[in-house]
């Protein structure tokens, strides 16, 4: 179904410019509210998940600093994110050892175990655009990729 008929604007749209905004924009959308329903499971938001996300893959504890950069919602207030994932138990905070002004910040077992429970569900996940083949993730990936570098 087109944008179009989605929000129910047949000529809302000045260019294909602004419609690929719209579009952008509705479909964001559309993919965290599936997301969040994997994720209402584990207790967590969308911000969590990303912060437990960046957390596993990095050898090293990261100042809320460093996770920040590498947030994909760069608005996110990251200390009040990762207090709420301490107070549930999902990472560990201690005073850098390099920089005393600095927290760092370490993912714990029950939060490497919430990852892995929601990495059995990967399939379901996969699913919300598994009506895209191969070709036509990677198209889209390249094209998005490209949108950014404009920025």
């Amino acid at each position: 179904m087109g944008i179009e008929n989605e929000i129910q604007q047949p000529t809302s749209f000045r260019n294909e410019y602004h419609k690929v905004t719209v579009n952008l924009l509705f479909s964001s959308n559309w993919l965290v509210e599936k997301l969040k329903h994997h994720l209402e499971a584990a207790d967590i938001t969308p911000q969590q998940y990303n912060i437990l996300r960046i957390l596993r893959g990095c050898e090293t504890p990261l100042s809320t600093l460093k996770i920040r950069e590498r947030m994909l919602d760069k608005m996110s207030d990251t200390s009040r994110i990762v207090e709420r994932l301490m107070k549930k138990g999902l990472v560990a905070k201690k005073v850098s050892a390099t920089d005393k002004r600095l927290v760092d910040v370490t993912i714990s077992q029950k939060g490497l175990a919430v990852l892995s429970k929601l990495d059995e569900q990967s399939q379901k996940q996969d699913a919300i655009v598994g009506n895209l083949s191969d070709t036509e993730a990677q198209t889209l990936n390249s094209l998005l990729d490209k949108m950014r570098e404009k920025a």
